[in-house]
């Protein structure tokens, strides 16, 4: 089958190439899918790169010494299933399906083997390019708000980030909480945060929302350039910081966007009652059922700057990587 094959660290297109690999075999517990479409995420590139550098220490199942543990990357998919594994009993051939592969990766390919318990039932209104954009962001998204945080209806919340893949989710996630949204992003994103439902749009190219003594119940830092002290600022005094974001590449560095991560875990306990809130996800289907009830109701929809041929995955990664992509990008791949 031909997937996009990295086997060292370094820059796109360099060391992401199509290449004919075996085809996956569907083990105990998990399902083979035939891949319609991938979704790009900034872990990708991250791990294209081995950077920041304390990742390859803190995650060596993900990080080797010269290139990734698994030489396919991708997370998100979007597809039908082609065969079950012993012990699979949610899922058969034919099944539209949609989900995150989670560490392991594989997605920038033909077929993929995810275990049954990180797919779901694709949501019967979207695309399978729809699809795919949707299970890390918005199972990011779902579970910053809802779980961690407890959102509930009335509380004011500001997403820093706002036009992101995460962001566009979270504004959406909020909203149909009935919580009252602010989103921060740059004047070119300002008409589409509004319509995804922030009543409260901030530009940060004109304005700085740590700088306006405004006060929120729940802040989440999709960005990572601001310091912990300017987003704590926001916070009201019992508030709730989330924590995440992949950011851009700014030529290598040693804790990059995990820097505000770090500093949140260490200042965890003196910043009470506020709450900070490194936010680590793990692919779960209840987040995916969550996620498709929510679209088929109207209340959330995957926003898509462009899709991508499997074959042109370097440039989508390096767009990505390079840029403040508005929402997602998406590789077809049937």
């Amino acid at each position: 089958m031909k997937a996009i094959v990295q086997q060292r660290y370094g820059a796109a297109p360099a060391v992401l190439e199509v290449g004919e690999v075996a085809m996956p075999a569907a083990g105990p517990g998990d399902v083979l899918v035939r891949v319609h479409a991938a979704a790009v995420n900034a872990a990708d590139w991250h791990i294209m790169r081995g950077d920041p550098w304390i990742a390859r220490l803190a995650t060596p199942a993900i990080f080797g010494r010269r290139g990734p543990k698994q030489p396919i990357r991708g997370r998100d998919i979007a597809g039908v299933v082609e065969a079950v594994g012993p012990g699979v009993e949610r899922f058969a051939p034919g099944d539209e399906v949609y989900g995150d592969l989670g560490d392991a990766g594989g997605a920038f390919a033909e077929y993929a083997v995810a275990p049954s318990t990180s797919l779901a039932a694709k949501p019967a209104d979207l695309t399978f390019v729809e699809a795919a954009a949707v299970p890390l962001a918005g199972s990011t998204a779902l579970y910053g708000l809802r779980d961690l945080a407890g959102v509930r209806a009335g509380q004011r919340v500001l997403i820093n980030g706002a036009s992101g893949g995460v962001g566009t989710f979270a504004v959406q996630i909020a909203a149909a909480i009935g919580a009252e949204v602010t989103g921060v992003c740059s004047t070119r994103n300002v008409e589409l945060i509004s319509s995804l439902g922030a009543s409260d749009v901030i530009d940060y190219t004109r304005t700085d929302f740590a700088a306006l003594g405004r006060h929120w119940d729940v802040v989440f830092d999709l960005a990572a350039r601001r310091t912990l002290a300017d987003c704590r600022r926001a916070l009201t005094p019992d508030g709730t910081l989330l924590l995440a974001g992949g950011g851009v590449f700014e030529g290598g560095s040693l804790f990059g966007p995990m820097t505000i991560q770090v500093q949140g875990r260490l200042l965890a306990r003196a910043a009470r009652p506020q709450r900070l809130l490194p936010l680590q996800i793990r692919p779960r289907a209840a987040y995916l059922d969550a996620l498709r009830d929510l679209i088929e109701s109207g209340a959330v929809r995957p926003v898509i700057e462009k899709t991508y041929p499997l074959a042109a995955a370097a440039e989508a990664v390096h767009h990505l990587e390079q840029e403040h992509t508005r929402a997602k990008l998406v590789l077809t791949v049937v």
